[in-house]
């Protein structure tokens, strides 16, 4: 841990080394460093996990802190729950003026990612450069106009161009599964190949499809979703493959395109493929083999350069076995399989995903909203069937019913959380002998949780129904979080 007494310039040559990526000498940044800190209102400094691992006591100040050895170590989002230092880390892009809110005041900030000798992200750095913004009114003014228009420009332009709402940054987690996703997300992303996204309802598979799009050599192209499930089986045809003009009686006497004709260059993502009827499987699997289509009543055939993600809910390989599934179908949709694990199964990014959701949630609503530990200890009780759906939902009630907005409490949470959703008693099947120390570790865990959730989030309380000072409680929650 750095000794919080030390001149920043020092500190930050230990985090760089003598060289960083873009060749800064050690001199430089301590020559450097001094006049950046003296001419903020405060800095603070992250590792690679997002952590706080340096702060100086201007920024302490400014943030309330009483002493800033208490940040050390901790989330920085705990501390500052609107930063974008993750993001910084997690893309190693510097935001060089942002302008921040906290407990009701602006900031304007600069953050840089740092590197180490191998040219790997190691953390990133943040100066505030303004905390009044009264001086930079007419900019700010200026600014919050121009983002108006660029959000109305945008609007109007999503109506006319198909294209994507969303990133991988958009995809939540830091769990090992939903790293996983990620990282096979990326890999389907710099490559041309049909994707299969497997995962129940609601765990964010059209997302990750946009995702995937969005960062292809096939971004700037249209993506065009289509949910198999939601349209008749009488009309699928005509909605893939288009129509020929007067192709039966009452249709339309111009050329209607389908979603292959509306989707050529880009991607075309078909939501629910495993709801298709067996007669439409056969001319989706040679449209995908030849590179052509036929549209309805026309005996032209039309070239398509279509990029294909499926995505499902069912279990394709057992359909295959009963027969409504073709086989050859799923071999050439099925190149590179992403599972999309349930909500329940990746319970570590629970606070996480409330804080983007809420964030979300609170735009909308012009509200503005948090979560306390005690109540994600709350949602933790229950099993989730509707996934990050359903999550949404409950935070989204939880803060329309507290008077405008505030912390979400287990008390708001257990108001909107389905009486019939605890987690199931499974079957106890013969668990595996655990060293002791990781079943003490887990024992002192759940009663932490358990008494948080009791205390409705009051560690000072929760500190004493546990029988411990309030530090060790603060150690103890520093090594689970």
């Amino acid at each position: 841990m750095h000794d919080l007494r030390s001149d920043g310039a020092g500190y930050m040559t230990q985090l760089f080394g003598e060289k960083n990526r873009n060749g800064l000498t050690r001199d430089l940044i301590e020559a450097l460093f001094p006049m950046f800190e003296e001419a903020s209102a405060g800095a603070i400094a992250v590792d690679r996990d997002a952590r706080i691992t340096w702060i100086n006591h201007s920024y302490s100040q400014l943030l309330g802190l009483n002493d800033p050895s208490d940040a050390i170590g901790h989330p920085v989002k705990k501390v500052i729950p609107h930063t974008r230092m993750p993001e910084v880390v997690e893309t190693g892009k510097p935001l060089l003026l942002d302008i921040m809110e906290h407990q009701q005041q602006q900031l304007v900030v600069t953050r840089l990612p740092y590197y180490d000798d191998n040219g790997d992200i190691v953390g990133a750095i943040a100066f505030v450069l303004y905390d009044d913004l009264q001086p930079l009114t007419p900019l700010v003014s200026k600014y919050r106009r121009l983002h108006q228009d660029l959000a109305a420009a945008r609007k109007a332009l999503a109506k006319k161009v198909r294209g994507t709402r969303y990133s991988l940054g958009d995809f939540v987690g830091a769990s090992p599964a939903a790293l996983e996703v990620k990282r096979r997300a990326r890999l389907a992303a710099g490559r041309e190949m049909p994707v299969l996204l497997l995962g129940e309802t609601g765990t964010g598979k059209e997302v990750l499809a946009q995702a995937i799009h969005s960062v292809s050599g096939r971004a700037d192209k249209p993506f065009v979703g289509v949910n198999v499930a939601a349209i008749p089986d009488n009309l699928l045809e005509a909605e893939f493959f288009g129509v020929a003009p007067g192709a039966y009686t009452g249709a339309d006497r111009r050329t209607r395109e389908g979603k292959f004709q509306l989707a050529n260059g880009g991607t075309l993502f078909l939501d629910e493929v495993g709801d298709m009827p067996l007669s439409l499987q056969a001319k989706l699997l040679r449209a995908l083999q030849e590179g052509e289509i036929e549209p309805l009543g026309s005996n032209k055939v039309t070239p398509v350069d279509v990029r294909v993600i499926a995505a499902t809910s069912r279990n394709l390989e057992a359909m295959i076995a009963e027969g409504s599934f073709r086989s050859d179908l799923y071999y050439r949709l099925n190149v590179l399989e992403i599972p999309i694990p349930p909500l329940r199964e990746r319970m570590a990014d629970l606070g996480v995903l409330c804080e983007a959701l809420l964030e979300e949630i609170c735009l909308g609503l012009e509200l503005r909203g948090e979560i306390n530990d005690a109540g994600v200890s709350a949602l933790g009780s229950y099993d989730w069937p509707g996934n990050i759906r359903e999550l949404r939902n409950v935070l989204e009630r939880a803060l329309t019913m507290s008077e405008e907005g505030g912390v979400l409490d287990a008390d708001a949470i257990f108001r909107v959380l389905p009486r019939n959703g605890s987690r199931p008693l499974a079957i106890q099947a013969p668990r595996s002998v655990r060293p002791l120390a990781q079943t003490i570790a887990n024992a002192e865990a759940q009663a932490i949780e358990e008494a948080l959730v009791a205390t409705r989030g009051n560690r000072s309380r929760a500190a004493k129904l546990l029988g411990i000072s309030r530090s060790v409680l603060y150690e103890k929650l520093a090594k689970m979080s």
